[in-house]
């Protein structure tokens, strides 16, 4: 048995946990961190880069398919997933190889092991205690299921959809939100016959319904199906495929049933509510500053309730470092946090809905704007359809921004900015977006909405 003394200690080494790590030792801590798998957790190994690249790989495919309305010719002979593999994971192994380099530059320890919390200062690693004068607890999450349906066989989770190494006929998707209509655009481009099946009565349910329904549209025009406002009810399996029924009496066959019905906090067994630290249906209940109720103990990332995003779990890292330095940062509010969802289209957004903001502000009080991309140079080039939404406050600051179409999650950028800095439409407009860039698109609507537009009536 050894022990192990550090000014902090984080248990957990992906998005959240590695980013405190960093910016503790940057401050003058001593740290130890601690992660049973690889460091950079779930969203370098097993999520956001990952999905993000075979996104990249479908990208080219329909590039491929469709060259010639651009004026060059290509043979599109199918997909390689051994390839298309090969590409992702070599990816990962560089990430990972530099943010392995990057901690041990630090002088950051990293204990490899499966940790408990068994004191509020003290996590056991096998035989090990490491003890620190503040700990964080950055465990992540993992993908959910519904009650008394196993994954198993041909019904599997996006860790097992990452490893595959062919393309399905047709699969079947159960949930409509984020990873659903991201694996359904990935597979539908490699050639694939998609149906998604959504219990609320649009896809991507937490955003502007003006953008699940532009979504929606244009998912009918690639050729996914899905079937919104239906409870799923059973499926069965045999060697050949799955029959998923719902409970409207309907079936759909697939060869395989991918669920994709959001993620929990990986908290069980980790002995924080023995320590006596306050939980909710598995989440840790912090304050604004990320303090749990017991002194020195912080938590960041997906296990505290909320956005669960890797940008969210850096910037909560980062900002609890901060905290126990004594440098009092500033709260971002998950409202104000990006988010992205990477289907073809893309679809970006930060800040309040326009239904949100009217119910904070009065109907009275609150204008929008929907700037069509169809007026956009760079949009046009591109092939995209799509538009960026602005919500306001009349005669006040700008509250939310959403978008939908090619490459907008670049945009998202200068949105938070926006939001974030309370900017009114007057203070963006006189700025100059460069020509031809889809940039220009929110420049065009800060200039409608200043009472002076160029391109638009």
């Amino acid at each position: 048995m050894a022990e192990h003394t550090f000014d902090l200690v984080v248990l957990g080494g992906g998005s959240g946990g590695y980013a405190a790590a960093i910016r503790a030792s940057e401050l003058g801590m001593t740290v130890g961190l601690i992660e049973k798998d690889k460091v950079g957790g779930t969203c370098l190994h097993r999520g956001c880069i990952p999905t993000k690249a075979l996104l990249h790989s479908a990208e080219v495919a329909d590039v491929a398919r469709e060259s010639a309305q651009f004026g060059v010719n290509t043979t599109f002979d199918g997909i390689d997933m051994n390839a298309v593999n090969a590409y992702r994971d070599n990816i990962v192994s560089k990430k990972y190889k530099g943010l392995v380099g990057l901690v041990k530059a630090r002088g950051i320890t990293t204990i490899e092991g499966e940790g408990r919390l068994i004191s509020p200062t003290t996590v056991q690693v096998g035989q090990d205690t490491v003890t620190g004068k503040n700990v964080i607890l950055a465990t992540g999450s993992y993908s959910r299921s519904l009650p008394g349906l196993t994954i198993e066989g041909r019904v599997i989770t996006s860790e097992q959809a990452l490893l595959m190494d062919y393309v399905p006929q047709k699969v079947a998707i159960l949930g409509g939100g984020v990873i659903g209509v991201e694996f359904a655009s990935v597979w539908k481009s490699f050639g694939a016959e998609v149906v998604i099946i959504e219990g609320l009565p649009h896809l991507v349910p937490n955003e502007e319904e003006v953008i699940s329904k532009a979504l929606e549209r244009a998912y009918r025009k690639r050729g996914i199906d899905f079937k919104l406002g239906v409870r799923f009810s059973g499926v069965t399996q045999s060697d050949s495929g799955v029959v998923i029924s719902l409970e409207s009496g309907e079936t759909v066959e697939a060869d395989l049933l991918l669920v994709a019905v959001g993620r929990g906090a990986s908290t069980a067994g980790m002995g924080f509510e023995e320590v006596g630290i306050t939980m909710d249906r598995g989440y840790v209940i912090t304050d604004d500053r990320l303090a749990t109720n017991i002194p020195g103990v912080f938590a960041v990332g997906d296990i505290v309730p909320g956005l669960q995003l890797a940008h969210r779990g850096f910037q909560q890292g980062i900002f609890v470092a901060e905290e126990i330095a004594g440098l009092n940062p500033v709260v971002i509010e998950d409202i104000n946090i990006p988010k992205v969802t990477y289907c073809e289209p893309e679809i970006a957004s930060v800040g309040l809905s326009e239904v949100k903001a009217v119910e904070l502000y009065g109907v009275d009080a609150i204008s929008s704007y929907d700037y069509n991309l169809a007026g956009n140079g760079k949009s046009e080039i591109l092939g995209t359809a799509g538009f960026v939404k602005v919500v306001r406050v009349k005669d006040g600051p700008v509250v939310g921004m959403h978008m939908i179409g090619s490459r907008v999650g670049e945009l998202i950028g200068e949105s938070q900015l926006i939001v974030n800095w309370e900017a009114h439409p007057e203070d963006i407009a006189p700025l100059v977006h460069a020509h031809p860039t889809q940039n220009e698109s929110l420049g065009e609507a800060f200039l409608y909405m200043s009472g002076k537009p160029l391109h638009t009536i």
